[in-house]
């Protein structure tokens, strides 16, 4: 039993596969075998000193997840890294614009409380035929009969709904308040 768990662990460092190295020294291993009659890859890190999980780059950690076939390459690595730079450097910079803008008063901060509401008036306005103040939908004819009809329902609305179902109008009933 010892033997053949002894050649085992050694044909495992034997057949293993070195896929990289990041920039902290820790080096990226595969190895594909069969388990249960189906070919599995195991990938694995082996850090370099001490065991510090929180020196693993994102994109190697997708690859150790399986979450990436294929591991990053050095110039990905590379690219990936000088757009966190640039990032970095533009948060910087937007936090000192800020920062004196906060100091020279020019731009205030309007905060909306409980109590207040935002006002809506210029985003209906983009919307022909409506505003804020109108509560139905697109103006009707002032000869029409219907529109007359519809006017006269809503000021008789009762707390209770009438009509049968071929007398049913929609909006026409409103839950006593």
């Amino acid at each position: 039993m010892a033997k053949r768990l002894m050649a085992r662990m050694m044909g495992m460092f034997r057949s293993r596969t070195q896929v990289g190295v990041d920039r902290a020294g820790n080096n990226y291993f595969s190895l594909v075998e069969e388990v249960d009659g189906a070919m599995k890859e195991k990938r694995w890190v082996e850090f370099k000193g001490d065991r510090d999980p929180t020196t693993v780059p994102v994109e190697w950690i997708c690859w150790l997840n399986g979450q990436r076939k294929k591991a990053p390459t050095p110039e990905e690595l590379d690219e990936l890294e000088a757009r966190r730079e640039r990032v970095r450097q533009n948060v910087e910079l937007l936090k000192k614009k800020e920062e004196e803008e906060r100091k020279a008063g020019v731009r205030l901060v309007k905060k909306i409380g409980k109590t207040e509401s935002p006002n809506l008036r210029s985003f209906t306005q983009q919307f022909p035929g409506t505003s804020v103040d109108q509560k139905k939908g697109p103006e009707s004819k002032p000869n029409d009969p219907t529109a007359a009809e519809d006017a006269r329902a809503d000021n008789d609305r009762s707390s209770e709904p009438t009509g049968t179902g071929a007398s049913f109008k929609p909006g026409t009933w409103l839950p006593p308040s």
